[in-house]
């Protein structure tokens, strides 16, 4: 997320959103690679970084009937600063893929962008991505210097809740 983002109300419209999802309207499931014991000390690991901050979620879904070895956690959103992407240790912490309902969200300024593409370069899935932009510019920057299976872009660009 741009640091110009900050200046506007996209976190709290995403926490609002968020709510809506549950159980019952099907937008919130299992997650059957991880078991809630293991994203809870996924979770807690992330948040021990300096500055990182819990923006919703964090904690196990409640009244349900989900078999103990899946995971079943609300939809969670830390956000992490970039610069922990720098140390090879944290960074391998901070890109672990979940396949669940777990989101980061990194602040960065104009001066980062090179770093930040250069990181998402070197991430191992490269699956779905999205670039929100109506600058053309930076948009033909970002989609020149990224690689994914499935890439969005434009204004309204969407992705599966992918990054």
């Amino acid at each position: 997320m741009h640091r110009n983002w900050r200046k506007t109300d996209v976190l709290d419209k995403l926490a609002a959103q968020v709510g809506r999802r549950s159980l019952d309207n099907l937008t919130i499931g299992p997650v059957i690679t991880w078991d809630n014991p293991s994203i809870k000390a996924h979770i807690d690991a992330v948040l021990e970084l300096d500055g990182a901050e819990l923006l919703f979620g964090g904690v196990p879904l409640r009244g349900h009937q989900i078999p103990d070895c899946y995971g079943s956690y609300e939809p969670t959103a830390i956000k992490v600063p970039l610069k922990h992407f720098r140390g090879k240790a944290k960074r391998q912490l901070l890109t672990t893929e979940l396949f669940g309902p777990f989101s980061l969200i990194v602040e960065y300024t104009t001066k980062d962008l090179d770093f930040l593409l250069q990181t998402l370069h070197d991430l191992p899935h490269h699956l779905t991505a999205a670039v929100v932009s109506n600058d053309a510019q930076f948009t033909d920057h970002v989609l020149a210097h990224t690689i994914n299976g499935t890439q969005y872009a434009g204004l309204r660009a969407r992705t599966t809740g992918a990054p």
